[in-house]
């Protein structure tokens, strides 16, 4: 009995989250000739939030940033997703590893 009412204890909390995770704000980016598009992007201050990274290129590429703490490589035609925590209104600098003379962006969060 006791197992049965943890479940629908369980149910119940996802059933209420759910819609608070599908309203999370998203960060669509890519990258093509080795350029971020939007090269400047925007987020919701103090809530969490995706980024999506589509590569576009025929080579790796490897999303970084230091003020973000993250860093994820992308495959040729690949796409990563990365959770962002929330964050303070700021600038946050992003760039690829890889290609860092030509490929940087900043995300704006407001």
């Amino acid at each position: 009995m006791k197992a049965a009412r943890n479940s629908a204890l369980i149910a119940l909390a996802l059933l209420f989250a759910a819609p608070a995770l599908a309203q999370q704000a998203s960060v669509r980016l890519t990258i093509k000739d080795h350029k971020f598009s939007p090269a400047e992007a925007r987020a919701p201050a103090n809530q969490a939030f995706t980024i999506v990274v589509k590569n576009l290129d025929s080579t790796a590429a490897e999303f970084e940033s230091k003020s973000l703490r993250v860093e994820k490589i992308i495959a040729p035609g690949g796409e990563v997703s990365m959770q962002i925590r929330p964050l303070n209104a700021g600038r946050y600098r992003f760039f690829d590893d890889f290609h860092q003379a030509t490929t940087e962006g900043e995300l704006v969060v407001e």
